[in-house]
């Protein structure tokens, strides 16, 4: 029974982090999907245009930026409208907005806080273009973004495009930084591969477009709301696929505290997703069953199966092959912790970054599930 637990434990987080990301990428060499991408010329009317939602909470500082960048880009000519959700906003984001003086701008003020899944239900339905583009107010974006966003429609079996995310690198990157820049990366790689084979499951919350013909309103409760929307589009029978050359714009986060808010609220909305939709676990209503337990799902396990494979292992080790077999997996250990030492201490390592993110990650994973199990679900956003 020791050996069955190790390496089933060991066999199913090999599976997690490397046979399913190696797999999917096979399968999209194998068969890729074969799709129609045109790039689109500049709009002569109104009809080739797109609507631009924004939900905002006291962004008046990178909402100016966001804006000014967006309508002063060349892309601009593809901008019917922007519209723009102030969630409870409190500060002056009213007036900074007034002041760029844009009649493509369009504000709706919500007295009362209740997260974006409220506002995208409010906002998605007034929008008068058939294709609407979904942004944060952080993020700049690149150029030629939209443009790039809208080549995939040209084929009618693309409902949702997802943008690329960015992050920047500096030399002065943190230890924790570093680590999840390559967490980052390797991710993109992923999503990538299952854009390329079949569908993603979600999208990049920082940009995105979707036919508006297949929203449908989100609980507004829901905490990924840029997965809940791009995945009811997929199970209508639409596909969701990624575009590399769309690019959002952003810095990592600079501290493990800050990272792991992020994630605990990333992780709490994946084990909502079972509770909110528990049809997508089923292969029969699901047209992508397999990336999106993959990829969702079965990392929820993760710091089980790594809790089996070491409790399983210590009996194991008086075996010369499982001795050095753990060795390695002490090694493994010892060098996140040597990572989390560095960021405690300021100092910037190349060598335990990504081991450090694996473990934040997974003692986050324990977090957020201890939040779904007792319901402990914030949808308004909080700042790290």
């Amino acid at each position: 029974m020791t050996y069955w637990l190790f390496w089933l434990s060991f066999l199913g987080l090999v599976y997690i982090y490397v046979g399913y990301p190696v797999l999917i990428r096979g399968l999209a060499k194998l068969r890729p999907l074969q799709r129609q991408k045109v790039l689109p010329h500049v709009p002569t009317d109104d009809s080739q245009k797109v609507s631009v939602v924004l939900s905002s909470y006291n962004d008046a500082g990178q909402l100016i930026a966001k804006l000014q960048d967006l309508l002063a880009s060349p892309q601009a000519a593809w901008i019917g409208e922007v519209l723009i959700g102030l969630d409870g906003s409190t500060d002056n984001t009213r007036e900074v907005i007034a002041q760029c003086n844009d009649p493509r701008l369009l504000l709706f003020s919500f007295e009362q806080r209740r997260g974006k899944p409220a506002v995208l239900n409010n906002l998605i339905p007034r929008c008068r273009f058939p294709i609407v583009v979904l942004c944060d107010a952080r993020q700049l974006l690149s150029h030629d973004a939209i443009p790039r966003l809208l080549s995939n429609f040209a084929d009618p079996r693309v409902g949702v495009v997802s943008g690329e995310l960015v992050l920047s690198e500096s030399e002065q990157q943190t230890t924790a930084g570093r680590g999840i820049g390559a967490y980052w990366k390797y991710e993109k790689l992923i999503r990538r591969a299952e854009g390329r084979f079949r569908s993603v499951p979600g999208a990049t919350g920082a940009l995105y477009a979707i036919r508006k013909e297949l929203f449908q309103p989100i609980p507004e409760s829901t905490l990924l709301d840029d997965v809940v929307v791009p995945m009811q589009a997929v199970i209508q029978g639409a596909l969701c696929v990624f575009e590399r050359d769309a690019i959002a714009y952003d810095r990592p986060s600079e501290t493990l505290e800050k990272e792991a808010t992020r994630k605990r609220r990333t992780i709490a909305g994946a084990a909502q997703l079972i509770l909110h939709h528990p049809s997508w676990m089923l292969p029969w209503r699901n047209p992508i069953w397999f990336e999106y337990v993959s990829h969702k799902v079965l990392r929820l396990s993760s710091p089980i199966l790594l809790l089996v494979c070491l409790l399983s292992h210590l009996p194991l080790i008086r075996e010369p092959f499982y001795f050095w077999l753990f060795v390695g997996h002490a090694f493994f250990y010892y060098s996140a912790f040597a990572g989390w030492c560095c960021q405690r201490l300021g100092q910037k390592s190349v060598l335990f970054g990504v081991q450090l993110m694996f473990f934040m990650l997974n003692a986050t994973t324990v977090a957020a599930l201890w939040d779904a199990a007792r319901g402990k679900f914030r949808v308004t956003w909080q700042r790290a």
